[in-house]
């Protein structure tokens, strides 16, 4: 397996580039693609999905990684950091680090690390990261995920003009893969799909109610909004005799944070 100074230098080489040329490309100094490629030193992570579009190969086959002796090992890494990200999210992006220094640049991984990072406090360092993966990432999932990541960094920091240019890159899809797998296939597949989209549905049910609601509230139709915000709490009281399964989720949509929220908005209607 070649190192991933290498690696650079091999494809370089193999498409006649100098060192400026792929220095210029990235905003580095030529000396920076030098010192990366006699291992003195390895590029920034934020600059891995950069240098791999830049090529024309996947993030992995940059790292010569082999997909299928790799793919349960990150799997694990992702799911240890998932289970903490919302109660230790430094704990979690620790995890993902350590696991960035094993599969440096790999596109999963940096999705799953953008979810523990603060929008606000680390706001460009999200936005270089979304970009990057954005550009150079080849899993539709993973680049409309940061398009939705990039879009809510930027309402956090009041950027709105650029929330809606950053969500038309979303295509509108009429269906879901889970809906599809869930409804197609058989057995555990089926039902994992379905358990999955059951819970995803319901969440989006109740976020749209509570938007509607707001809106209806602060335009003076007081009688719309509590209809709104009282069919957001049947909504999740309807799951409280529900089970958790604990190999995808924390809890039932019945222990949603938003109702504290929502019984608030009823009270000032």
């Amino acid at each position: 397996m070649m190192k991933l100074g290498e690696k650079i230098k091999f494809l370089r080489k193999q498409r006649n580039l100098s060192q400026e040329v792929l220095a210029n490309y990235l905003g580095v100094s030529f000396q920076a693609v030098s010192k990366w490629e006699s291992g003195t030193t390895m590029p920034d992570v934020t600059l891995i999905p950069a240098i791999a579009s830049f090529f024309g190969v996947s993030t992995d086959e940059l790292f010569d990684f082999n997909l299928f002796e790799m793919e349960q090992q990150i799997d694990a890494i992702c799911c240890e950091a998932y289970l903490c990200r919302d109660t230790d999210a430094t704990k979690a992006e620790k995890i993902l680090r350590e696991g960035l220094q094993r599969y440096p640049g790999n596109d999963r991984i940096l999705n799953n690390l953008l979810y523990t990072m603060d929008y606000r406090t680390r706001t460009e360092e999200v936005i270089t990261l979304c970009k990057s993966l954005i550009e150079s990432t080849r899993d539709d999932a993973i680049k409309y995920d940061v398009c939705r990541m990039l879009a809510l960094c930027y309402k956090k920091n009041g950027q709105y003009d650029l929330v809606r240019e950053t969500l038309e890159r979303i295509p509108e899809v009429y269906f879901s893969k889970l809906g599809l797998m869930a409804s197609l296939m058989e057995g555990e597949v089926s039902y994992e799909a379905a358990q999955k989209q059951k819970n995803l549905a319901a969440e989006s049910l109740v976020d749209m109610l509570l938007i509607v609601g707001k809106y209806l509230k602060d335009n003076g139709e007081t009688a719309k909004a509590t209809a709104q915000f009282k069919i957001a709490l049947k909504v999740m009281d309807a799951f409280e005799e529900d089970f958790v399964e604990n190999r995808w989720f924390k809890s039932t949509i019945y222990d949603l944070q938003q109702r504290d929220e929502i019984e608030s908005l009823l009270r000032e209607c």
